[in-house]
Protein backbone atom coordinates (compact mmCIF):
# COMPACT_ATOMS: atom_id res chain seq x y z
CA UNK A 1 0.00 0.00 0.00
CA UNK A 2 1.02 3.72 -0.53
CA UNK A 3 0.18 4.48 3.08
CA UNK A 4 2.71 4.38 6.02
CA UNK A 5 0.68 4.86 8.58
CA UNK A 6 -3.33 4.62 9.70
CA UNK A 7 -5.08 7.53 12.01
CA UNK A 8 -8.16 5.98 13.69
CA UNK A 9 -11.07 8.14 15.24
CA UNK A 10 -12.23 5.74 18.29
CA UNK A 11 -15.97 6.04 19.12
CA UNK A 12 -18.75 4.91 16.96
CA UNK A 13 -16.19 3.49 14.71
CA UNK A 14 -13.84 1.49 16.39
CA UNK A 15 -15.98 1.08 19.81
CA UNK A 16 -19.59 1.30 20.01
CA UNK A 17 -19.79 4.10 22.13
CA UNK A 18 -22.18 6.31 20.27
CA UNK A 19 -25.21 4.53 21.43
CA UNK A 20 -24.31 4.32 24.87
CA UNK A 21 -23.53 8.59 25.17
CA UNK A 22 -26.54 9.09 23.26
CA UNK A 23 -28.78 6.96 25.68
CA UNK A 24 -26.60 8.63 28.94
CA UNK A 25 -28.16 12.17 27.08
CA UNK A 26 -31.73 10.62 26.84
CA UNK A 27 -31.49 9.67 30.22
CA UNK A 28 -30.21 13.13 31.49
CA UNK A 29 -33.16 15.05 28.94
CA UNK A 30 -35.69 13.08 30.97
CA UNK A 31 -34.32 13.52 34.69
CA UNK A 32 -34.31 17.07 33.89
CA UNK A 33 -37.86 17.66 32.03
CA UNK A 34 -36.06 18.72 29.17
CA UNK A 35 -37.16 17.46 25.38
CA UNK A 36 -34.34 15.19 23.78
CA UNK A 37 -33.34 17.22 20.08
CA UNK A 38 -32.16 14.63 18.00
CA UNK A 39 -30.55 16.78 15.21
CA UNK A 40 -29.23 18.83 17.73
CA UNK A 41 -27.82 15.63 19.41
CA UNK A 42 -26.63 14.08 16.10
CA UNK A 43 -24.53 17.05 14.49
CA UNK A 44 -22.34 16.99 18.05
CA UNK A 45 -20.87 13.65 17.04
CA UNK A 46 -16.99 13.43 16.61
CA UNK A 47 -16.91 17.07 18.19
CA UNK A 48 -14.88 17.33 21.40
CA UNK A 49 -16.05 18.94 25.01
CA UNK A 50 -15.23 22.24 23.22
CA UNK A 51 -17.11 21.94 20.13
CA UNK A 52 -19.93 20.32 22.06
CA UNK A 53 -21.19 22.89 24.38
CA UNK A 54 -21.49 26.01 21.87
CA UNK A 55 -23.57 23.90 20.01
CA UNK A 56 -26.18 22.77 22.82
CA UNK A 57 -26.55 25.65 24.10
CA UNK A 58 -27.33 27.16 21.26
CA UNK A 59 -29.67 24.27 20.39
CA UNK A 60 -31.44 24.36 23.71
CA UNK A 61 -31.40 27.63 24.84
CA UNK A 62 -32.88 28.73 28.02
CA UNK A 63 -34.04 24.88 28.40
CA UNK A 64 -30.74 23.77 28.96
CA UNK A 65 -28.33 24.92 31.81
CA UNK A 66 -25.46 23.13 30.75
CA UNK A 67 -23.09 23.72 33.97
CA UNK A 68 -25.99 21.45 35.42
CA UNK A 69 -26.66 19.23 32.45
CA UNK A 70 -23.27 18.15 31.10
CA UNK A 71 -21.81 16.62 34.62
CA UNK A 72 -25.20 14.83 34.85
CA UNK A 73 -25.12 13.46 31.34
CA UNK A 74 -20.96 12.66 31.61
CA UNK A 75 -21.84 10.93 35.23
CA UNK A 76 -24.03 8.43 33.31
CA UNK A 77 -21.61 8.02 30.56
CA UNK A 78 -18.83 7.66 32.66
CA UNK A 79 -20.45 4.75 34.78
CA UNK A 80 -20.78 2.49 32.38
CA UNK A 81 -17.39 3.65 29.68
CA UNK A 82 -14.40 3.83 32.62
CA UNK A 83 -16.11 -0.29 34.06
CA UNK A 84 -17.22 -1.95 31.42
CA UNK A 85 -15.70 -3.11 27.73
CA UNK A 86 -17.43 -1.02 25.39
CA UNK A 87 -18.19 -3.90 22.18
CA UNK A 88 -15.44 -3.57 19.19
CA UNK A 89 -17.80 -2.77 15.66
CA UNK A 90 -17.62 -5.24 13.44
CA UNK A 91 -15.22 -6.05 11.17
CA UNK A 92 -12.56 -3.83 12.97
CA UNK A 93 -10.42 -6.65 14.24
CA UNK A 94 -9.84 -8.10 10.80
CA UNK A 95 -9.07 -4.10 9.72
CA UNK A 96 -6.37 -4.22 12.36
CA UNK A 97 -4.96 -7.61 11.81
CA UNK A 98 -4.57 -6.71 8.03
CA UNK A 99 -2.60 -3.41 8.40
CA UNK A 100 -0.38 -4.74 10.97
CA UNK A 101 0.39 -7.79 8.44
CA UNK A 102 1.26 -4.79 6.08
CA UNK A 103 3.27 -2.84 8.27
CA UNK A 104 1.41 -0.22 8.45
CA UNK A 105 1.75 2.41 11.60
CA UNK A 106 -1.72 2.76 13.36
CA UNK A 107 -2.34 5.58 15.57
CA UNK A 108 -5.88 7.05 17.39
CA UNK A 109 -6.78 10.52 16.58
CA UNK A 110 -10.27 10.83 18.67
CA UNK A 111 -12.19 13.84 20.41
CA UNK A 112 -12.27 12.21 23.50
CA UNK A 113 -9.96 13.09 26.33
CA UNK A 114 -6.32 10.98 25.93
CA UNK A 115 -6.86 9.31 29.22
CA UNK A 116 -10.17 8.24 28.62
CA UNK A 117 -9.56 6.93 25.55
CA UNK A 118 -6.45 4.77 26.53
CA UNK A 119 -9.17 3.19 29.26
CA UNK A 120 -11.60 2.85 26.60
CA UNK A 121 -9.34 0.94 24.35
CA UNK A 122 -7.59 -1.10 27.14
CA UNK A 123 -10.95 -2.36 28.42
CA UNK A 124 -11.74 -3.44 25.06
CA UNK A 125 -8.93 -5.31 24.52
CA UNK A 126 -7.45 -2.81 21.47
CA UNK A 127 -4.73 -1.00 23.26
CA UNK A 128 -1.96 -2.88 21.65
CA UNK A 129 -2.72 -2.41 18.24
CA UNK A 130 -1.98 1.02 18.31
CA UNK A 131 0.94 2.85 18.57
CA UNK A 132 0.06 6.15 20.36
CA UNK A 133 -3.16 8.03 20.99
CA UNK A 134 -3.71 11.68 20.21
CA UNK A 135 -6.64 13.00 22.28
CA UNK A 136 -9.37 16.02 22.32
CA UNK A 137 -7.73 17.40 25.15
CA UNK A 138 -4.51 18.23 23.42
CA UNK A 139 -5.57 20.16 20.47
CA UNK A 140 -7.15 24.09 20.80
CA UNK A 141 -9.60 22.95 18.12
CA UNK A 142 -11.04 19.65 17.53
CA UNK A 143 -13.05 18.28 14.82
CA UNK A 144 -14.37 19.01 12.00
CA UNK A 145 -10.77 21.24 12.16
CA UNK A 146 -8.29 19.30 10.88
CA UNK A 147 -5.90 20.28 14.18
CA UNK A 148 -5.64 16.74 15.97
CA UNK A 149 -5.18 14.96 12.28
CA UNK A 150 -2.25 17.00 11.63
CA UNK A 151 -1.03 16.57 15.26
CA UNK A 152 -0.96 13.09 14.90
CA UNK A 153 0.56 12.86 11.71
CA UNK A 154 3.49 15.28 13.17
CA UNK A 155 4.02 12.75 16.13
CA UNK A 156 4.62 10.03 13.64
CA UNK A 157 7.19 12.25 11.52
CA UNK A 158 4.86 11.53 8.85
CA UNK A 159 3.80 13.62 6.09
CA UNK A 160 0.08 13.56 6.02
CA UNK A 161 -0.69 12.50 2.41
CA UNK A 162 1.15 9.39 3.26
CA UNK A 163 -1.26 8.03 5.52
CA UNK A 164 -4.91 7.04 6.00
CA UNK A 165 -7.69 8.02 8.25
CA UNK A 166 -10.63 6.03 8.72
CA UNK A 167 -13.71 7.62 10.28
CA UNK A 168 -17.65 7.61 11.24
CA UNK A 169 -18.84 11.34 11.76
CA UNK A 170 -19.05 14.06 9.48
CA UNK A 171 -17.42 16.15 11.64
CA UNK A 172 -14.24 13.92 12.05
CA UNK A 173 -14.45 13.13 8.28
CA UNK A 174 -13.95 17.08 7.29
CA UNK A 175 -10.94 17.32 9.34
CA UNK A 176 -9.09 14.38 8.12
CA UNK A 177 -10.21 15.34 4.36
CA UNK A 178 -8.98 19.12 5.35
CA UNK A 179 -5.36 17.31 6.59
CA UNK A 180 -5.27 16.49 3.33
CA UNK A 181 -5.47 12.43 4.14
CA UNK A 182 -7.18 9.87 2.47
CA UNK A 183 -10.52 9.65 4.04
CA UNK A 184 -12.61 6.20 4.48
CA UNK A 185 -15.85 6.83 6.31
CA UNK A 186 -17.73 3.97 7.81
CA UNK A 187 -21.27 5.06 8.86
CA UNK A 188 -22.23 4.89 11.99
CA UNK A 189 -25.52 6.90 13.56
CA UNK A 190 -25.20 9.57 11.19
CA UNK A 191 -25.18 9.55 7.47
CA UNK A 192 -23.24 11.67 5.20
CA UNK A 193 -24.72 15.21 4.48
CA UNK A 194 -24.49 16.63 1.33
CA UNK A 195 -21.54 19.11 2.13
CA UNK A 196 -19.57 15.63 3.39
CA UNK A 197 -20.22 13.77 0.18
CA UNK A 198 -19.06 16.55 -1.80
CA UNK A 199 -15.86 16.12 -0.28
CA UNK A 200 -15.09 12.77 -2.62
CA UNK A 201 -13.73 10.51 0.50
CA UNK A 202 -14.60 6.74 0.31
CA UNK A 203 -17.83 6.00 2.26
CA UNK A 204 -19.20 2.45 3.46
CA UNK A 205 -21.65 0.92 5.34
CA UNK A 206 -19.58 -1.49 7.13
CA UNK A 207 -16.07 -1.80 8.01
CA UNK A 208 -15.87 -5.19 6.38
CA UNK A 209 -16.65 -3.32 2.97
CA UNK A 210 -13.63 -0.82 3.80
CA UNK A 211 -11.24 -3.97 3.86
CA UNK A 212 -12.43 -5.13 0.79
CA UNK A 213 -11.83 -2.04 -0.81
CA UNK A 214 -8.15 -1.52 0.60
CA UNK A 215 -7.62 -5.23 -1.04
CA UNK A 216 -8.45 -3.62 -4.55
CA UNK A 217 -6.45 -0.87 -3.60
CA UNK A 218 -2.77 -2.89 -3.26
Amino acid sequence: MKYNAAIFDMDGLLLDTEQVCMTAFKQTCTEMNIPFKQDIYLSIIGCNQAGIKPIIEQGYGELLDYSVFHPQWMQHYLAVVEHQAIPVKPGVIALLEWLQSKNITMVVATSTHKALAQKKLHLAGLSTYFSHITGGDEVTHGKPNPEIYLLAAQRLNISPTHCIAFEDSNNGVKAAVSANITTLQIIDLVEPDADTRALGHSIFNTMDEALTFLNTQQ
